[in-house]
């Protein structure tokens, strides 16, 4: 079977295995979502008022990692 090509691109000087990449692609993919969902949810005025900064650091941090 052929190894899966990796559809992340880390940032230059990070270093880390294969598999290490991609379960952390899956949190990086899990924040894209939140971040979007963030998004919708913070017009709601129910909305917590922290949580678009939250979500902020969270894709910032991954940002360290992954070339978007």
């Amino acid at each position: 079977m052929a190894a899966e090509k990796s559809s992340w691109q880390l940032q230059p000087g990070v270093k880390m295995t294969p598999d290490t990449a991609a379960e952390v692609a899956k949190i990086a993919c899990a924040l894209k979502s939140l971040s979007v969902y963030a998004g919708l949810v913070i017009e709601r005025e129910d909305c917590p008022s922290d949580l678009q900064q939250l979500v902020d650091d969270g894709v910032k941090a991954i940002g360290k990692i992954f070339v978007w």
